[in-house]
């Protein structure tokens, strides 16, 4: 190894080993981050990003298993991760789960809105009264509820970041993702836009991300699910984990509000559209 230079007291200076590189790099060291829907997908890659950015995570879904995987992943790396089941479309367990985040790390300072759900009609006409309370509940009241929640901390503290994963149809609403869930991606976007306007003075930073296709499980309940061949050329989890992750390392000074995300190549999609239109429809309906 090559002689190291001297330290300012003249003696030579340690030797270089990668921990020195990995401490100088875990930016979000001390803070506590709470993913939702961290059991796959974007919310998976995104809790994992941020724990090996030395933040603490807690993180929630709706299936016991898979966030335990995560966890553990988390944990085998050295890294400090807690789990608890979830369920959005319910406020009071929205609100119960930001409590639990702040009682547990005394606070958060990161907040990551990614449960999402779709519904199976996309149609206007046939979607359902409870897939459309579902979607909504999910996309945008579980949001509010929790955000509301965990508002208190951040501000206390003088600093958060909330970052709501929306979708490219909050933008351009249609048969690929369907009424419901363009409507509550809207509302979700509005909501951070509303935060921002509201909070930005007092240190909170909000963003949207708002992506096209990912090919991520949420892909598997469509009317038409998409091949391998269709999924080739999407987005992956780890690419929208990317974008977060830059929003949550940029110097509290900056904040990225919007942040719109789309597959290099577009694939013809007009055969989702159509089963999208056609699913929930009646027998013989036109």
């Amino acid at each position: 190894m090559a002689p190291q230079p001297p330290n300012a007291r003249g003696a030579p200076a340690e030797p270089w080993h990668p921990s020195m590189t990995e401490e100088i790099m875990k930016t979000l060291e001390g803070k506590v981050a709470l993913v939702t829907g961290a059991g796959s997908g974007i919310g998976r890659a995104t809790a994992l990003m941020l724990a090996a950015e030395g933040a603490r995570v807690a993180i929630a879904g709706r299936r016991k298993e898979p966030l335990e995987q995560v966890v553990a992943e988390i944990q085998r790396d050295k890294g400090t991760a807690v789990g608890k089941t979830c369920d959005l479309t319910k406020p009071h367990e929205a609100r119960e789960l930001g409590a639990w985040a702040v009682t547990t790390f005394g606070g958060v300072d990161i907040l990551i809105n990614n449960a999402g759900q779709s519904s199976h009609a996309r149609s206007i006409r046939w979607v359902g009264q409870d897939e459309w309370d579902a979607v909504l509940g999910v996309n945008t009241t579980g949001v509010y509820a929790l955000t509301q929640t965990v508002l208190p901390s951040m501000l206390e503290r003088g600093a958060g970041t909330v970052v709501t994963v929306a979708s490219l149809a909050a933008l351009r609403p249609g048969g690929l993702a369907g009424v419901a869930y363009g409507v509550a991606k809207a509302g979700a976007r509005a909501m951070m836009q509303a935060l921002h306007a509201e909070l930005r003075n007092r240190g909170i930073r909000a963003t949207t991300i708002i992506p096209a296709e990912v090919d991520t499980p949420i892909l598997d309940k469509r009317p038409l699910v998409p091949g391998e061949k269709e999924r080739s050329t999407m987005m992956q989890a780890d690419d929208v984990a990317r974008a977060i992750l830059l929003c949550c390392t940029m110097h509290q000074r900056t904040v990225l509000e919007e942040i719109v995300m789309s597959p290099t190549f577009q694939r013809d999609t007009s055969k989702d559209v159509a089963a999208g239109y056609a699913a929930g429809a009646p027998p013989g309906a036109k």
